[in-house]
């Protein structure tokens, strides 16, 4: 008698599951993720669309950008812009911020948000860099972290704006939208998406990035309703919050899409 092993049945229409990141796509490797040909594509697109990005905040010297970086946080650029004239025109170096008087300085800056924080920030700051930094402002990223009301967006702008040093990539809200929209991390943390761009993007870009996707998340890949239509990404770009899904675009754009992948 032949004996033969009886064959499992499987329940038809049922999968096993796929691990986390091995999703099947239809797109090939260089047109997902990190691969380096689609960053470079994306380096390249930034590029074309704002070759002179570079920060919005008014200043004229480091210690000018310390501060309307502090009050940049959880407030527009341009409401900051409002304020530092007079601001600076009142206290125009640390040590007259060191030893103002706090109501004084909300005052000045109410309108900013958090007033009484970012007050205590700018004085506790002005006076540490008064007292062990000679009144200049640190040079380095270990220094700046020493400060009151400095963590590492802020000093990143100002290594990168101030003094062109490349230290990181600033991760602003901006940046934490964009980044992730092009599925360049898929982090929540701004110090763990930090990281995951500055294993891709190469550190001779770091400034630069920073400065384009703040400027593209400002015009174009808003929060809400981001204008899909005007981005240059938005052939590249795979997020689910697309305005302009590629299924849907024009014909003529369509053609123009599959020339150019």
């Amino acid at each position: 008698m032949k004996i033969t092993a009886a064959k499992s049945k499987k329940s038809p229409g049922k999968r096993s599951p796929s691990k986390p990141g091995k999703a099947r796509s239809s797109r090939p490797p260089e047109q997902t993720g990190t691969h380096p040909l689609r960053v470079k594509a994306i380096l390249q697109k930034l590029t074309e669309a704002y070759p002179q990005a570079e920060c919005a905040l008014l200043h004229e010297n480091p210690f000018q950008l310390l501060i309307a970086t502090i009050l940049s946080a959880q407030c527009t650029d341009v409401r900051v812009n409002l304020v530092t004239p007079g601001l600076y025109a009142k206290y125009p170096d640390p040590p007259a911020f060191a030893y103002a008087h706090p109501t004084a300085i909300e005052q000045e800056i109410r309108s900013t948000g958090f007033f009484r924080n970012k007050a205590k920030s700018i004085i506790g700051a002005s006076r540490k860099i008064v007292e062990e930094f000679g009144g200049n402002v640190p040079r380095t990223m270990e220094e700046l972290l020493t400060l009151p009301g400095v963590a590492r967006k802020t000093a990143n702008v100002v290594l990168g704006s101030a003094f062109g040093i490349a230290q990181g990539v600033v991760v602003d809200t901006h940046v934490h939208r964009v980044s992730r929209r092009l599925d360049l991390t898929r982090q929540d943390d701004p110090k763990k998406i930090e990281q995951d761009l500055i294993r891709v993007i190469p550190e001779d870009r770091w400034i630069l990035f920073s400065h384009q996707l703040i400027w593209h998340g400002r015009r174009v890949c808003q929060a809400r309703n981001p204008r899909c239509i005007d981005c240059n990404l938005e052939r590249i770009c795979y997020s689910k919050d697309k305005t302009v899904p590629n299924r849907k675009l024009p014909k003529s754009r369509q053609k123009l899409t599959r020339a150019t992948t």
